[in-house]
Formats: structure tokens, sequence, C-alpha cells
């Protein structure tokens, strides 16, 4: 039971909350996760980092994870190199020895045309995964070629491509990038139109700061997905979720 419970306080259902892991070891997961481990249900393991661990540590993290019904995948950028040395095949039946059970598929460091990844998605899906897609770049300057109908029109394709989720790229630092300005500050408009015509469920919103995770929570509903949330910051997060810091006290 937890503490409190005689308090009336917003409910949250259904919400998906991805938390990025750039190199946390079992132990401090296994006793965060204790504290944690209710308020999240999507694990990233950031970039390529997982190519750094032997595997029994990933093994053994995701296992760990999958306890909590957390659903474990590697960033998108390990993908991107498998397509691109023509290894896709083969990264899934890694990917599947390690444990991890969701892909994500993404083109911010190259180049995927829409067939290709259509087929990834295929791909992807038939061997079982939870399947998300990523829209956007890493660099600044090629994201910035997208305008907001190229950007509504890529998720709706990757949807009805069957896609699970489809991730709106922010990076870690939410500066600069998609729906963000130089200050980290969201696009109204950007945000709006999206919000307006796509299926918002199916959409994970990369928001690393506060101001973004307030401002979305705000817009979209508290149930509103977000992602690349630090591990540090999950309780947090949730805490604004539910309405119990002045950011959102009464406003839900």
């Amino acid at each position: 039971m937890k503490a409190f419970e005689f308090l009336d306080k917003v409910k949250i259902d259904d919400v998906n909350t991805m938390v990025l892991d750039k190199g946390l070891g079992y132990k401090f997961i296994e006793d965060s996760l204790k504290i944690n481990g209710d308020y999240f249900n999507f694990l990233k393991y950031g970039w390529g980092t997982s190519m750094l661990y032997d595997k029994e540590i990933i093994q053994d993290k995701n296992e760990l994870y999958h306890s909590y019904n957390i659903r474990t995948y590697p960033g998108g950028t390990l993908l991107e190199l498998a397509n691109s040395q023509n290894k896709v095949a083969e990264f899934l039946e890694e990917a599947d020895n390690l444990g991890f059970n969701a892909i994500e598929i993404s083109d911010g460091s190259s180049i995927i045309d829409s067939q290709k990844r259509a087929q990834l998605i295929d791909q992807v899906k038939d061997a079982g995964y939870f399947t998300l897609t990523e829209i956007g770049k890493k660099n600044p300057e090629k994201d910035h070629e997208y305008s907001i109908k190229d950007r509504i029109q890529l998720i709706n394709t990757d949807i009805e491509n069957k896609s699970d989720m489809v991730i709106i790229e922010g990076r870690e630092s939410g500066k600069n990038i998609g729906i963000y300005d130089e200050k980290g500050n969201i696009k109204n408009d950007d945000l709006l139109a999206i919000k307006e015509n796509t299926p918002n469920n199916k959409i994970m919103w990369e928001a690393p700061n506060k101001n973004q995770q307030v401002e979305l929570i705000l817009k979209l509903g508290n149930n509103v997905n977000l992602g690349n949330i630090s591990f540090d910051e999950i309780i947090s997060v949730t805490t604004l979720r539910k309405g119990l810091r002045g950011d959102t006290f009464l406003k839900l």
C-alpha cells in the first residue's frame, strides 16, 4: 500500500513513459526499481551503448526490467548501423538473445527511404517485437528541413504501416530540434498541428526538460506519452502527472 492513500489524487491510466539507461549498474537499477519501477514502462539503452557491455550484463539487466513489466530496447542508432551493413536479421537475432522485447526504427543519423522504412517495420514486427519508429534527425540543420506537414505525414505513414508507437525526436538536450526552439521552448503551432492531425495515443514526445514535460501535460493531458526521461527524474515526472507539484497542482 502506498503512503497517504486516503488523499484524493489525480489518476493516470494507460500512460507511457520512456526512460534512458546510459550505463546504469545492476545494483543501482535493482534498488531504484523498488522506488520507481511502477512509474515507467519503456527503457531505452541510449544510442549504441549496448555494444559496450558484455552480453550477460545486458541479459541480466533486461530480465530485471522485465520483472517490472518494463519493455526494453536498444537505441535506434544500432539498427541504423545494422541496416547500413545489411545485417538487420543478425541484429534482430542478437537483440532477441539479449532479451530485448522492443525495437526502435529511426533514420536520425542516416538516410532510409520510405520503402525501406516500411520493410523494416514489417521485419521487426514479424520478429515479434513491440515496434517504435522515430521522426526527426539528430543534426538540427537536417531536422529543420522537415516542415510540420512533412512530420505529420511521416507520423501517419508509420502508423498506417503498423508501427506501435511513433517517437518525436527531442534528443537528450531538448533544444533546437523537433517541436523545440533553440531555448527548449515548445513551438505551440507545431504541437497543435500534430495534436489535431495524428492519433495522439500513438505518439511519444521526447521531453527531457521539466518545462517541456509541464507544458505537454497541461496541453495534452496527464496521460501524454513522454520519453527521454532521465532515471533520476522518474518520480518527479510522475508527480507532475498526478498534480502533486506546483506546476500542475489543481490544474489537471
